[in-house]
């Protein structure tokens, strides 16, 4: 593809605007750690909550959902969907107890709910298993986007796609801080949405696709338009609706989406201003995420269909890709090649930059676990503000670097998805009641987290295998790994001693204070509620709108409206 000349002026103009901002930022985020991975805990909600949704919007989440839709159909995405519910249930239980913890990390919460050496053992071993192992495992997800579209849109090899993403994104999150990757975020996500709704609108409205009526009408796109799978069918509706929200939301520990909150949105709930701005960044992030951001996406994963209806289509328009890479996920960056000069320099833009705004949260927050939760904790208790800064500046680029060379070996963002998914398996319910339960302790933490890790590593080769060992379907894989997990964990914790009840009162009055930690537990739950059928009959009233159904369309938004009045007042008591 050949780029004009204000398609690079484009890039190259946004390109030097995030750089200059980490360097603008520099000197300030260098301080200290404090300010370096917390902007001193000054942010205003909306700051934090586009950044939490930019975060979000990977190179890779477009090409997923198209991907997925492809496949399933529409409803497929309710395996990401069902987490809007762990999302409610941060916001309204959890948001406000992590900023009042007052904590750098979501780590450092080991060292104030439990006791002993199992606790400081907890934090560091996580602190290099979530912050740079896990952590690489998921940059390399987007790593691999980054490869993908690097070759359709420009024909780079994968080294020349992951070098040239890759420097300006380091840039600015090794010298910028949090601060710097949060105003990053907050021009990458304008620039995001903006190019996202645009190239909708002009590849519905090529005549190859000949409108968004004709769109719709054609019987391979008609067939994969439903909201909802069909009901008298279990072989799609277990694995594609009631697993996901009957066991998923609350029992895998996902990026993002974590239950009971955690990993870069606590980090971003702690550096609020308040505990109310804490909550309502949350709130934004979960309205924008699952109800505003996936439309532009679905409708393009759509038309995708029509131009390239099956992979040897995609594999005959691209033949010099390796065919290790043609999957249903490069449907979307496939469609971007047919937009015009100018809109192609504004989509491209808005990929990298959803690019860099993932990749340089993970290098903040992994760098941010490296630093407080192992070197200074364990290394060098006495570090200097500077050298804290330095190490963490040290390891943005070795993970960076790490997960570049990852992105060669992994061939399909959904496989990593499920990967990822499976590793959580039964992890979440115990991050949702380690905050009420005092007899979980580090060892149940210990417990679930290897038990989960073994069993996915067990279903990924296994899956490898010609002659499986279990031949079972994705989605009982997902819930035996949960059911064995929880099991374990819970049985764990009956078979060891709570931690000191000294530490679990300290904890209770430093999260509670004086308050029963039950109290308001009524108010909460109708707010949790109404947040998740408030935005789900958003997502419905904007995709009975587009598909012509105005009458549902209106009825969906009257109840979203109800439910919004609800929030509101729920919030403010």
């Amino acid at each position: 593809m050949t780029l004009s000349t204000i398609d690079l002026f484009i890039i190259v103009f946004f390109l030097s605007l995030f750089a200059l901002i980490g360097v603008y930022v520099s000197k300030k985020a260098g301080k200290n750690s404090g300010e370096f991975f917390l902007s001193g805990r000054n942010m205003p909600w909306w700051l934090l909550g586009v950044s939490m949704v930019a975060t979000t919007f990977a190179a890779d989440t477009p090409n997923f959902v198209a991907g997925v839709i492809r496949e399933d159909g529409v409803y497929g995405n309710w395996i990401w969907w069902s987490f809007l519910l762990t999302g409610m249930l941060t916001v309204f239980f959890y948001a406000k107890l992590w900023r009042k913890s007052g904590i750098t990390t979501d780590l450092e919460f080991y060292e104030i709910r439990y006791s002993g050496k199992s606790a400081a053992f907890l934090r560091g071993f996580r602190a290099i298993y979530l912050g740079v192992f896990f952590n690489i495992v998921i940059m390399a997800n987007v790593c691999l986007a980054a490869i993908k579209i690097g070759h359709v849109m420009f024909g780079f090899n994968e080294f020349e796609s992951l070098a040239i993403a890759s420097v300006v994104t380091v840039i600015y999150s090794a010298f910028g801080g949090l601060k710097g990757v949060l105003l990053t975020d907050f021009v990458q996500f304008i620039i995001a949405m903006i190019g996202s709704v645009w190239a909708t609108v002009y590849i519905v409205n090529m005549p190859e696709i000949g409108g968004l009526t004709n769109l719709l009408e054609t019987p391979i796109v008609a067939a994969k338009t439903a909201m909802l799978p069909d009901f008298s069918s279990p072989e799609l509706l277990i694995p594609l609706l009631i697993m996901p929200l009957a066991v998923q939301w609350w029992s895998v520990w996902y990026p993002g989406a974590e239950p009971g909150g955690g990993g870069y949105i606590a980090q971003r709930m702690l550096a609020a201003k308040d505990e109310k701005h804490a909550t309502w960044a949350t709130l934004f992030f979960n309205f924008a995420h699952y109800a505003l951001r996936p439309w532009p996406w679905i409708i393009i994963g759509l038309a995708s269909l029509i131009i390239f209806p099956n992979i040897e289509s995609l594999q005959l328009a691209f033949p010099d890709l390796d065919p290790a890479y043609v999957k249903n996920d490069l449907s979307y960056p496939a469609m971007l090649t047919f937009l015009p000069a100018g809109l192609l320099g504004i989509v491209i833009t808005s990929l990298i930059a959803a690019f860099m705004s993932t990749i340089s949260t993970h290098l903040n927050w992994g760098s941010s676990y490296v630093v407080n939760d192992f070197y200074v904790r364990f290394i060098k208790p006495d570090a200097s503000d500077k050298s804290q800064v330095a190490v963490g500046r040290f390891s943005t680029v070795v993970m960076m670097i790490c997960a570049a060379g990852l992105a060669l070996v992994l061939e399909e963002a959904r496989d990593a998805f499920n990967l990822l998914l499976q590793i959580g398996a039964g992890t979440g319910l115990l991050f949702i009641l380690r905050w009420f339960w005092e007899r979980i302790n580090p060892y149940s933490e210990i417990a679930a987290m290897v038990i989960s890790f073994l069993i996915a590593i067990f279903f990924f080769f296994n899956n490898k295998m010609d002659q499986p060992i279990l031949d079972i379907a994705g989605h009982w894989q997902l819930f035996m790994g949960v059911l064995i997990t929880t099991i374990g964990w819970i049985s764990v914790t009956y078979l060891t001693k709570p931690s000191k009840q000294e530490t679990i009162n300290s904890f209770n009055v430093l999260i509670f204070g004086k308050d029963s930690k039950f109290a308001g537990f009524g108010q909460k739950i109708l707010g949790f509620f109404c947040g998740v059928t408030g935005v789900y009959c958003t997502l419905f009233s904007i995709g009975n709108f587009i598909y012509g159904n105005i009458g549902l369309a209106i009825l969906f938004l009257i109840v979203t409206i109800i439910c919004g009045v609800v929030i509101f007042k729920v919030l403010r008591k």
